[in-house]
């Protein structure tokens, strides 16, 4: 059983069992975090919501909190003698999702 699931302004497709890391939640480690669902298959069944499946929802655990590595930005002018260099590490939430409910 897989289910597509939305978590602030991007979509995962996740299965029982998954850990994933998602932008920052208010959740503090060991506590249970629910999902919206988009869309569930199970075998050849595929449930898809408007915008939401009714009912569904996958509940996930919170494993972590953390940044992930730097991404290095660089902007430099030929010729200009200018160069600057900048750095930026995002904040996430590990989830571990333990059970995908459908409607």
């Amino acid at each position: 059983m897989h289910a597509v699931i939305l978590s602030g302004a991007r979509q995962y497709r996740v299965a029982e069992g998954q850990t994933l890391k998602v932008e920052l939640l208010e959740a503090e480690v060991g506590s249970t975090v629910d999902f919206k669902i988009l869309m569930v298959t199970n075998g050849d069944t595929i449930q898809i919501g408007k915008p939401f499946v009714d009912g569904g929802k996958v509940v996930a655990s919170v494993i972590g909190q953390g940044r992930h590595k730097k991404v290095h930005i660089m902007k430099f002018r030929r010729r200009k003698h200018h160069q600057k260099q900048m750095g930026h590490r995002q904040y996430f939430t590990e989830v571990k999702i333990e059970k995908i409910v459908a409607a």
